[in-house]
C-alpha cells in the first residue's frame, strides 16, 4: 500500500463576501468588511491538503482568524492557490498580495510582523491576478484545488 504524501507550504484562499458584514473576530473583536473578494495567504508545514479541506468544512472549531470569517454565511471560498514546495512563503506571498490589496490590519498575522494576512479586493479578477502574480514574482509553482488529492 502507497503512503500517502504529506504536502507542506503556502495557500491563498479566495473569499467571497456578498455583502458588507460586521464580523466578530474571535479576541479581535468586530471587524467591518466592505462586500468584495479577500485573499487570506497561510501556511502550513503539517498537512496542507488537511489544512486547505479544513477551510472549506462548515463545521469547525474555530481557531483562526479565517475561521470566523469563513463561519459568517455571506462568505465563501470561491478558490484555492497554493504551492507546496515544503517551505513557508506565508509573509513574502502576504508582501506581494498587499502591494495592491487592502489589507486588513492585524488579521491572521499574529505569529508574524507582517501588518496583514488578509486583503481586500472589489473583484474576484483582481484577487485572482494578484494572487498568481505574488506566487509567480516569487517563482513559486501555482496549483488549485484540483490538483489536491
Amino acid at each position: 500500500m502507497a503512503r500517502k504524501t504529506i504536502l507542506k507550504g503556502t495557500y491563498c484562499l479566495l473569499i467571497d463576501l456578498n455583502r458588507d458584514e460586521s464580523i466578530e473576530i474571535g479576541k479581535k473583536g468586530e471587524i467591518q468588511f466592505k462586500k468584495g473578494v479577500y485573499v487570506y495567504v497561510g501556511s502550513a508545514l503539517n498537512s496542507l491538503g488537511g489544512r486547505i479541506r479544513r477551510h472549506l468544512r462548515n463545521n469547525k472549531k474555530m481557531h483562526w482568524h479565517v475561521d470566523y470569517l469563513l463561519d459568517n454565511s455571506s462568505s465563501r471560498v470561491i478558490d484555492v492557490f497554493y504551492n507546496a514546495d515544503g517551505v513557508k512563503h506565508e509573509c513574502e506571498l502576504a508582501r506581494e498580495i498587499s502591494v495592491s490589496g487592502e489589507g486588513v490590519v492585524g488579521f491572521g498575522c499574529s505569529d508574524c510582523k507582517c501588518p496583514a494576512h488578509l486583503f481586500y479586493f472589489q473583484n474576484e479578477l483582481q484577487a485572482t491576478l494578484n494572487c498568481r502574480e505574488g506566487f509567480k514574482k516569487l517563482k513559486l509553482e501555482v496549483k488549485t484545488l484540483e490538483d489536491l488529492d
